[in-house]
C-alpha cells in the first residue's frame, strides 16, 4: 500500500493579505484548520505543517491536532525554504508527498484524493484547473532530494516540475484552485 504524507505549507507572512495567511478565517472557518483536514479527508496517512511566521500563533491553533508541525526558521526566504523544511521532515516510510497551500480554501478532500491516486516514489502529479496548473502537487520520494536541491526563493519546485515527467491531473471540475492573495479575495 501507498503511504503519502501531506505537507501544508503555511509559513508566509501574507504581505498583501496583511496578515499572515495561516492565520485568516472566512465564514467557514479557520484556514489552517481546514486545510489540514483536507489532507487528512482526502487520504493522506499523516500531515506536517509547516510554519513561520507568527509560529507561536500558529502552533497554538495547531495544538489539539493529529500532526506534525516543523518550523521554517527561514520562512521569509520564500516558498522554497518551506518545501525543503517539509520534504526533510517527512517520515522514512512514506512513498509521496502531497504538497498543498494554506491559501487554496476551495480546495477540498476530493482535489487531494485525486491527485493522491497517482502516488508512487517515481511519480510527479500535479493537479490542473481552469486557469492551468496548480497545488496540491504530488512529490513521490525517489525526486525529494532533487526537489529539496531545486526549491529556493517563492519557486518551490516549479523548476524541478517543468525539467522532469509530472501527470497533470484534471481537478477543474471540483474547484477553481486560485491562490487567495489579498482580502477583497475572501468573497470570491
Amino acid at each position: 500500500m501507498t503511504r503519502v504524507v501531506g505537507i501544508l505549507l503555511a509559513a508566509g507572512a501574507g504581505t498583501r493579505m496583511g496578515r499572515p495567511k495561516a492565520l485568516v478565517s472566512d465564514e467557514s472557518g479557520s484556514w489552517l484548520l481546514r486545510a489540514c483536514a483536507t489532507l487528512r479527508d482526502g487520504g493522506c496517512d499523516e500531515v506536517v505543517v509547516v510554519i513561520g511566521a507568527a509560529a507561536a500563533e500558529v502552533r497554538e491553533l495547531l495544538a489539539d491536532q493529529p500532526l506534525d508541525v516543523v518550523e521554517a526558521t527561514d520562512w521569509a526566504e520564500g516558498m522554497g525554504a518551506s518545501l525543503r523544511a517539509g520534504l526533510g521532515t517527512a517520515r522514512d516510510d512514506a512513498d509521496a508527498a502531497l504538497v498543498h497551500l494554506v491559501d487554496l480554501p476551495d480546495v477540498g478532500p476530493d482535489v487531494v484524493s485525486r491527485v493522491a491516486r497517482s502516488a508512487s516514489p517515481d511519480t510527479l502529479a500535479r493537479a490542473v484547473y481552469a486557469d492551468g496548473p496548480g497545488h496540491p502537487v504530488l512529490i513521490g520520494r525517489d525526486h525529494w532530494d532533487g526537489v529539496i536541491q531545486h526549491a529556493v526563493g517563492d519557486r518551490g519546485a516549479r523548476d524541478y516540475l517543468a525539467a522532469h515527467g509530472v501527470i497533470d491531473v484534471d481537478c477543474s471540475d471540483l474547484a477553481a484552485g486560485l491562490d487567495v492573495d489579498e482580502p477583497p479575495m475572501l468573497g470570491r
